[in-house]
């Protein structure tokens, strides 16, 4: 019987056709890259040695739901405070907090301490270069790891972020909505990720998906893989990635006690360590529910009682992932004598470091 050829095996003939379109992807995207690549204070130029990896874990944490035109001067004070791992890994949790107060999500700022810890105390203070190894640390999941690994040590990972996410739905024609489309583009990065320069690959999707195949309409004429986009072909570029309806947002209920002495330091407090702005800084106030809230029935947690609350008569709202809160605000002054019986942090308002809705709060406060 005559042998078969080896490409009747239908896997393998899959293979060869996945490295042929990867090699032609990588072929066309990294001369571009290494012409029209964004200079970041984080990243090396092609060609460079690779950027340390302390360097890539800080901005791909601190880049999570944030922009790089925000994350820039953060990155730079970090650097400028904790120049290396160990460093960040002895400061206080409190100094990382309050430094990274404004970027949001501070799970991420808690996690990004406890990882550097964890790497001191069992890695001699230096990262794995494997996903697997990475996946461990906490607060590094899935896309966090592949970017590590392959922008600071260039093994072939598979890196999507949302701007990988729709240049892949683009090249590809994937119609189906986000994020049910997310394990059909997982597939798709995996497969196009060359072995090659796996690392300038996986920033040079990054910097496409920001630059040239945007949101909305992308600018097809500047794209290197306008030959292979599929979408582009079709007419349907700008309405990939096509998304499902985001349910509408819930709304939630806040008063805040703004409690002042006589030499204008505010009362603060140290929320949780766990949960929403965990172990941040806040001004005491009524737990955040589904219903606005009365003066007489807040004041039942107000930090102090027997005393003259004024309501401020603005408002103001805080906008988080999953819910929006509705802030109102009420206002106190006291003597030395009575604030000395309270437990906090006396601060003048303006030098806390607390977060944005915090900040919003201390907005509400009289002149």
């Amino acid at each position: 019987m005559p042998r078969r050829p080896r490409d009747a095996n239908p896997s393998i003939a899959a293979d060869a056709s996945q490295k042929r379109q990867a090699a032609r992807i990588a072929g066309l995207l990294l001369p571009w890259y290494d012409r029209h690549h964004r200079s970041l204070p984080w990243r090396a130029n092609p060609g460079q040695p690779k950027t340390d990896p302390y360097r890539v874990w800080l901005s791909e944490i601190m880049l999570q739901q944030t922009t790089v035109a925000t994350v820039g001067p953060y990155f730079a004070r970090f650097l400028a405070r904790w120049p290396a791992l160990t460093a960040l890994a002895d400061a206080p949790q409190e100094d990382v907090l309050a430094e990274w107060a404004g970027l949001g999500y501070y799970a991420r700022a808690r996690n990004l301490h406890a990882c550097a810890r964890v790497l001191r105390d069992q890695h001699g203070g230096r990262f794995p270069d494997t996903v697997e190894a990475l996946l461990e640390l906490p607060g590094i999941g899935a896309y966090t790891a592949a970017a590590i690994a392959a922008i600071a040590f260039d093994r072939p990972a598979a890196v999507m972020d949302g701007n990988v996410e729709r240049v892949l739905a683009r090249l590809f024609a994937v119609r189906e909505p986000l994020p049910a489309a997310k394990p059909i583009l997982r597939v798709l990065a995996k497969a196009a990720t060359p072995t090659e320069r796996p690392g300038d690959y996986a920033q040079a999707m990054m910097d496409l998906g920001a630059t040239v195949c945007s949101p909305g309409e992308p600018d097809c004429l500047l794209c290197p893989l306008n030959s292979l986009c599929a979408a582009r072909k079709l007419g349907i570029a700008a309405s990939l990635p096509a998304k499902a309806p985001k349910p509408e947002r819930p709304r939630r209920h806040t008063l805040a006690f703004l409690l002042l002495r006589p030499d204008g330091a505010m009362l603060f407090r140290r929320r949780p360590e766990k949960g929403l702005l965990g172990g941040m800084l806040e001004v005491p106030s009524a737990p955040w529910r589904d219903t606005p809230w009365q003066l007489d029935e807040a004041l039942a947690h107000a930090p102090l009682d027997r005393i003259t609350w004024q309501e401020r008569p603005a408002s103001a709202e805080h906008v988080f992932t999953h819910f929006a809160l509705s802030i109102r605000a009420v206002e106190a002054r006291i003597d030395a004598r009575q604030a000395a019986k309270l437990d906090g942090n006396w601060l003048p308002p303006g030098e806390a470091a607390v977060p944005t809705a915090i900040k919003k709060m201390l907005r509400l406060r009289s002149l």
